[in-house]
């Protein structure tokens, strides 16, 4: 009994083995049928793209997709995929593929998907040796199976790189939201524009104190004339990032302090007094050269 159950099992692997050998010798088949067959116009699509670069290489990325599938019929799940997920995590991040609406990329999974199982039927008609349906069916499974999977995967992965991608994009925006710029040895500008909440105004108050460490500045221009709504919140903010300027040794001068400016600061019972101020950033500036 065991040398039969062993003899079947190998007669299943060699099947196995002649399948993953089928997909292989056809891999760059399946790449030139499929890419002739893509209908996309939409310019935002690497599908639609017609500059020879990015068609070899999305050429390429489906043809290396073929040679790992082909290994799932010889290994266990959890194998193929160790292996795999390196070309799923290479095409999430893959810059055109991360410019495409991921909707076209699920489309082209699913069209890779219906040709596996058409060339299935195929590898079928021409095998020698008998095959029966159960191993049929058990096949046309896991390419389902795989394929599902595959695309949750690459979804997760290209969510997760997207993330990281708009978490960089924040930080530049934060960094341009509150620029210290360099005028000349020690001096520099930090011109606030727009509306200031909570959550900028950290920001704000952690990027100026670096920057201006990173710089070694010693005299600080906030000009603040560009700042839309000043309210107690902002007012209190300001105050404070004057204060924490003065302890890492850096003098502040304010500029664009408007009459409601003021008047918020005085309801809050914050001073100006100690505070250098003047109306414009260009008296500011001029007063300092006069010195």
């Amino acid at each position: 009994m065991i040398a039969v159950a062993g003899m079947e099992r190998g007669i299943v692997l060699n099947k196995n083995e002649a399948l993953r050998m089928f997909f292989l010798k056809h891999a760059d088949q399946l790449t030139e049928e499929w890419y002739e067959s893509i209908e996309d116009n939409d310019p935002e699509s690497v599908y639609a793209s017609t500059h020879p670069e990015v068609i070899s290489v999305l050429k390429d990325q489906n043809n290396e997709f073929h040679l790992y599938i082909a290994d799932v019929f010889i290994k266990s799940e959890k194998e193929f995929f160790d292996s795999f997920e390196t070309w799923i995590l290479k095409i999430a991040e893959d810059g055109e593929h991360v410019r495409t609406p991921i909707h076209y990329i699920i489309r082209e999974f699913f069209r890779v998907r219906k040709q596996y199982l058409t060339y299935l039927n195929q590898f079928v008609e021409e095998y020698e040796q008998n095959i029966t349906q159960e191993e049929i069916d058990e096949w046309n499974e896991l390419i389902v199976r795989v394929f599902d999977i595959t695309v949750y995967k690459f979804v997760e992965e290209h969510h997760q790189h997207s993330k990281r991608l708009l978490e960089a994009h924040k930080e530049l925006i934060n960094e341009l939201s509150s620029p210290v710029i360099p005028l000349s040895d020690h001096i520099a500008i930090l011109p606030l524009v727009g509306d200031i909440d909570t959550a900028r105004a950290r920001r704000i108050l952690e990027n100026t104190l670096t920057r201006c460490a990173e710089q070694q500045v010693n005299h600080l221009y906030i000009d603040i004339s560009g700042v839309v709504i000043v309210d107690t919140m902002v007012a209190h903010q300001i105050f404070q990032l004057i204060d924490a300027l003065k302890l890492i040794g850096v003098e502040s001068t304010i500029s664009g302090v408007r009459p409601e400016i003021a008047i918020t600061a005085s309801h809050l019972g914050l001073s100006f007094e100690n505070i250098s101020t003047k109306s414009t950033l260009a008296n500011a500036m001029a007063s300092r050269m006069r010195k």
